[in-house]
């Protein structure tokens, strides 16, 4: 079968406002948001000043420092992850500023419980989409996933388990900032356990899909190859990038900073 050309850097670019929208949809569905995002919103609703997507600079800001700090060097290439969170912060304001997904003016509570449902399942089908899709492309994701790659090379350590405590970290942390700010859980639900536990499956299935229908070579080749490990250390390429990337889902593997 012929695939479809969908350049890497479009694909990225996609993927990225697309994720936005998906976090745009949870936030109203309230059923519960992911854990990685959650001390971004949970910062926004206290501050009273900072947007969800401004929040979410601050947190990637802080977290990207730490790994610079941990790491002891720096790359001006790892930028591009923090520019990823930039840009998808921006994207995530915009959408929110639709009546549908601002809180303000369409109160979650105000929903038809089996609306709010419908969105939930559209949120979380279009979040593992959004995610298998960045995985096509050469660019960085955000600072979460390249925080966890990087520390888990940098001590010898498997993803699997550095990805499993920077998760529960996460959930620890959102849950701490809940009961600090609000006296009670916020961003924290049901749903927030549901996509825990099938993400990963998801998000597996849209990879193999891809894999078998999109061409996501980049149209600028010089560019991409600043994200390419050293000559030296390049592993043989990966002829099925979802086996690659899965593993990564589940806790294994992700392109190298």
């Amino acid at each position: 079968m012929k695939k479809i050309r969908l350049p890497g850097e479009i694909a990225f670019v996609l993927s990225t406002v697309l994720l936005a929208l998906a976090v745009a949809i949870l936030t109203e569905a309230d059923f519960g948001i992911s854990m990685i995002v959650a001390p971004a919103y949970l910062l926004s609703l206290k501050s009273g000043v900072l947007t969800f997507g401004q929040a979410e600079y601050v947190i990637q800001a802080g977290l990207f420092l730490v790994f610079c700090l941990v790491m002891r060097r720096f790359r001006p290439i790892w930028l591009m992850s923090f520019f990823t969170c930039l840009f998808y912060g921006a994207v995530l304001d915009l959408w929110r500023m639709i009546p549908a997904f601002n809180p303000r003016i369409t109160p979650p509570d105000s929903l038809p419980t089996a609306l709010r449902i419908g969105m939930f399942a559209a949120g979380v089908v279009l979040t593992s989409f959004s995610v298998a899709l960045v995985f096509k492309s050469y660019l960085y994701p955000q600072v979460y996933d390249f925080f966890v790659k990087g520390i888990s090379e940098k001590f010898s350590l498997p993803t699997a388990k550095c990805k499993t405590c920077f998760d529960l970290t996460c959930l620890l942390v959102s849950v701490g900032l809940s009961l600090l700010f609000f006296g009670r859980l916020e961003g924290i639900g049901i749903g927030t356990l549901v996509m825990a536990v099938i993400n990963g499956t998801l998000i597996g299935g849209f990879l193999r899909l891809f894999d078998r229908t999109l061409d996501t070579a980049p149209l600028f080749g010089r560019f991409a190859a600043l994200f390419e490990p050293e000559k030296n250390n390049r592993e043989k390429p990966c002829e099925n990038k979802a086996e690659e990337c899965e593993n990564y889902v589940h806790g294994s593997n992700l392109p190298n900073p």
